[in-house]
């Protein structure tokens, strides 16, 4: 049997039944086999959403409290001193035309692309590339801003973007593995708060339907949400 098989299969046998509280569940799930890479954690959480009615889309972003364990590549559209401000906070590259021709070509190795206001008639034809990578900058998910070194500065400590998918699914990465127990625990927990407080006026019966966590190469742990 490989390997990967029998780790997965004892991690399996040690899964609890029940759900937990989340700092219970982060204890379970640092007590899978280990691999020799450091792996993500991610929170999926199942929403009683329909995705085909615009006032039930939850889509939103949160910078977490203690970071994800990764420094993000952030790409920005801006001229002027908000190009420079955006450079001085970070941003791995900026620019206007030139950026866009660069995407166009299928360039797409950053994890957030942000832009100002003035700059979404450049933006705008990226949709094609940047959408269904989910990168296209949005003023509802905070990346369509005037005040693009603040964000970049978000972006570089931690924040992440979600949206639920056609199953009513919301899932985002919270911190490695290796995070000290009580510091994964608050990411998860304020990405859970962030999204229960963000709960659509229109939705009937149960909201928060099911979640989970894991990480990259284990089972899933059910939240008590």
């Amino acid at each position: 049997m490989p390997k990967l098989a029998k780790r997965m299969k004892s991690s399996t046998a040690k899964q609890p039944e029940e759900a937990l509280d989340v700092p219970a569940a982060v204890d379970a799930l640092q007590k899978y086999d280990g691999t020799k890479f450091d792996q993500t954690v991610e929170v999926v959480m199942r929403l009683g959403v329909d995705h085909t009615q615009a006032d039930q889309i939850v889509r939103g972003s949160i910078v977490l409290p203690n970071g994800i364990g990764k420094e993000l590549r952030v790409v920005v559209f801006a001229k002027g001193p908000a190009a420079d401000a955006a450079r001085e906070a970070g941003a791995d590259e900026v620019g206007d035309e030139d950026l866009a021709k660069k995407i166009i070509g299928g360039w797409t190795d950053f994890d957030a692309c942000i832009a100002s206001p003035d700059m979404m008639k450049v933006v705008g034809p990226l949709g094609r590339v940047l959408g269904p990578r989910g990168l296209m900058p949005s003023p509802r998910a905070g990346t369509v801003t005037p005040d693009v070194a603040k964000t970049v500065e978000e972006y570089k400590a931690g924040k992440v973007e979600f949206r639920n998918d056609k199953g009513g699914n919301v899932q985002a990465p919270v911190g490695k593995l290796s995070f000290d127990a009580p510091k994964l625990a608050e990411n998860i927990q304020a990405f859970i708060d962030r999204v229960v407080s963000m709960k659509p006026n229109t939705i009937k019966g149960a909201y928060i339907k099911s979640a989970h966590i894991s990480a990259t190469m284990s089972p899933s742990v059910r939240l008590a949400v």
